[in-house]
């Protein structure tokens, strides 16, 4: 039985009785969400998607706490920003963070493909470059100016007060922008 219009509560009370066509539907709607969200924070595609699927995981198998207080979409992401927090900086102890020295050339064709390259590339060098910040920076900066999280959030998330939290936001932007224009 498909499951591809209903709603998503209705999903989740299938999924709670055991349905894994409501659940293959569930991560079919969310996962390339949460890859994304994942990958951003590990930097390392394969580690994102161990991270996405455990993540998912660890939904299913607590979707008994989920009280809907707020959407069923941000109660995941927590959880995969969580795990992606936690596998990142399992990472870093273990010294297995590898470093992108990824070069784009760009070949000039034509006005319009021209800008859209531009643009691209542009956009690339900023995500480049915020892997170069400080791990509290990137971070931080990722979940606020890419996932879209208030500061209130972001300091749950990161365990700071409202004030630290703002103030590393500032000062991850201002980092950024030097080394952007270093560059």
């Amino acid at each position: 039985m498909s499951h591809k219009k209903e709603h998503i509560d209705t999903l989740l009370h299938l999924c709670l009785n055991g349905r894994q066509s409501a659940q293959l539907e569930v991560y079919n709607r969310y996962y390339k969400a949460m890859f994304n969200t994942a990958v951003r924070i590990v930097k390392d595609s394969a580690l994102a998607e161990d991270v996405m699927q455990d993540s998912f995981l660890s939904a299913f198998t607590k979707l008994e706490s989920f009280k809907g207080e707020v959407a069923f979409g941000a109660w995941l992401k927590r959880i995969v920003i969580n795990n992606s927090i936690y596998q990142y900086r399992k990472q870093l102890k273990k010294n297995e963070v590898a470093l992108d020295d990824i070069i784009y050339k760009v070949e000039d064709n034509d006005g319009i493909a021209a800008d859209y390259v531009f643009t691209e590339q542009k956009a690339q060098k900023v995500m480049e470059t915020m892997k170069q910040l400080k791990d509290n920076y990137r971070i931080s900066l990722t979940l606020h100016l890419i996932e879209g999280f208030d500061y209130e959030e972001i300091s749950t998330i990161m365990d700071l007060s409202y004030a630290n939290c703002r103030t590393t936001i500032s000062r991850a932007k201002e980092s950024l922008r030097k080394k952007l224009m270093a560059s």
